[in-house]
C-alpha cells in the first residue's frame, strides 16, 4: 500500500473533525496550514503538516458531552 502524502479538503475536514467551511476560514485567518498547489487547478494538504497542526492544539479541560441518544 502506498503512503498518503496529500489530503483534499473533504478528507482534511473529516480528519480534524471540522467542517470544510471552518477549515477554509482557519486557512484564511492563518490559523491552519495552507494547501499545496498540485497542478493548475488542484490543491491539497500535506498530511505531515495537518498532523503537526493537530499536535499543536492545546489540551482541553472540557469533558465531552454525554451521548444524546439521538440516532441518525
Amino acid at each position: 500500500m502506498k503512503p498518503t502524502f496529500f489530503l483534499d479538503l473533504k478528507s482534511v475536514a473529516a480528519a480534524v473533525a471540522l467542517s470544510e467551511s471552518v477549515v477554509k476560514k482557519l486557512v484564511r485567518e492563518g490559523k491552519f496550514p495552507r494547501p499545496r498547489q498540485l497542478s493548475d487547478r488542484r490543491v491539497a494538504w500535506l498530511v505531515r503538516e495537518i498532523e503537526e497542526w493537530a499536535e499543536s492544539r492545546p489540551i482541553s479541560d472540557l469533558v465531552p458531552p454525554p451521548p444524546s441518544g439521538a440516532t441518525r
